[in-house]
């Protein structure tokens, strides 16, 4: 069971049209949010992971910077950023929401976030939002990086798995 910011984050998202496939992110409407609208982040898609397009103020004073333009990889530990990367992968290849469990300065958080379509039709952004979860996390400032503890798909998997295919007997695809 997450949190309720997480969940409504993960709410907002599968009510959105075309949440079958992966959502295009002019039907995404800020108010839905509501007061955890400076907590929410979205981001666009990099072959390293993801660079910050936009982040709530919650989100600029819990780093302690702007975060325009920010690789979000780097806002991890070196032993957090496979599991980062694996989950980022997961939310697109599975048009799902997936959140992480993580930590900074010993306080939990969970980060949840869902893949979108931007204007050319191509999934490439990703909304998230970070949701502290123990009393002090709401009071943390300017954290050097966050550990990822486990990630976890949320939801129905959207897209087919893939399908081996033979030809007399020979691996085709």
């Amino acid at each position: 069971m997450f949190h309720h910011g997480t969940q409504t984050l993960i709410d907002a998202w599968s009510l959105l049209p075309d949440s079958q496939r992966i959502p295009s992110r002019l039907s995404i409407d800020p108010a839905a949010f509501g007061p955890l609208l400076p907590q929410v982040f979205v981001a666009d898609r990099t072959g390293e992971g993801a660079r910050v397009r936009f982040a709530g103020g919650w989100v600029e004073t819990f780093h302690g910077r702007p975060m325009f333009g920010q690789a979000w990889l780097d806002l991890w530990t070196a032993d957090s950023r496979a599991l980062v990367v694996s989950a980022v992968v997961q939310a697109f290849r599975e048009a799902r929401p997936v959140a992480l469990v993580a930590e900074a300065a010993g306080e939990g958080l969970e980060i949840a976030f869902a893949p979108l379509r931007g204007p050319d039709g191509n999934p490439d952004r990703l909304l998230g939002l970070y949701q502290p979860v123990t009393p002090l996390g709401r009071e943390l400032k300017g954290v050097a990086a966050m550990n990822a503890r486990v990630s976890i798909g949320v939801g129905e998997c959207r897209r087919a798995p893939l399908v081996l295919a033979c030809r007399d007997g020979r691996r085709v695809a």
